[in-house]
């Protein structure tokens, strides 16, 4: 969601290739990717991306939904493990390293069903505003990387609690 406010916003629209197996918006000098694969295996795609248009790791912006930060939480890091995140370990595994920065959105612990379903799942109606609220503040965070740098980003953006 965060990536089609981000592209809708730059004026871009999503292009399908099959080259790469993902969806893609060029935006400027910035790229879009969304990773038509399973998520356990988005890495491949952005991998060829990558090294396609020779982009380094610290270069790449990952965009996440995170069970383990509540609803609206937006937490970006420079690296680090994958937490568990299926597609983030895919990433991770295709480039070889962790130092590959990532914008983890919240979306709250998977009440009781398995996390697969929770995931799927659409939002309850309550929770929408939230949402709606999460991917402005989202798309905000990634617009102040581009413009600044992923510090300036991350000053700003990891300390503004949710809403």
């Amino acid at each position: 969601m965060v990536a089609d406010q981000l592209a809708a916003q730059f004026g871009s629209t999503w292009e399908k290739s099959t080259k790469w197996d993902a969806l893609f918006a060029k935006c400027g000098g910035v790229f879009l990717t969304k990773p038509m694969s399973y998520m356990n295996r988005s890495g491949y795609a952005l991998l060829a991306i990558a090294q396609f248009y020779k982009i380094d790791p610290p270069e790449i912006l990952v965009m996440l939904d995170d069970m383990a930060l509540p609803l609206g939480r937006l937490r970006l890091r420079l690296g680090g493990g994958s937490g568990g995140h299926n597609g983030l370990e895919s990433v991770i595994m295709q480039f070889g390293t962790e130092e590959i920065p990532r914008l983890r959105i919240g979306i709250g612990e998977a009440p009781g069903a398995g996390s697969v379903d929770y995931v799927l799942s659409r939002f309850f109606e309550e929770e929408k505003p939230i949402v709606r609220s999460t991917i402005d503040r989202a798309a905000e965070a990634v617009k102040c990387a581009i413009d600044n740098d992923l510090i300036s980003a991350m000053n700003i953006f990891n300390k503004t609690e949710e809403p």
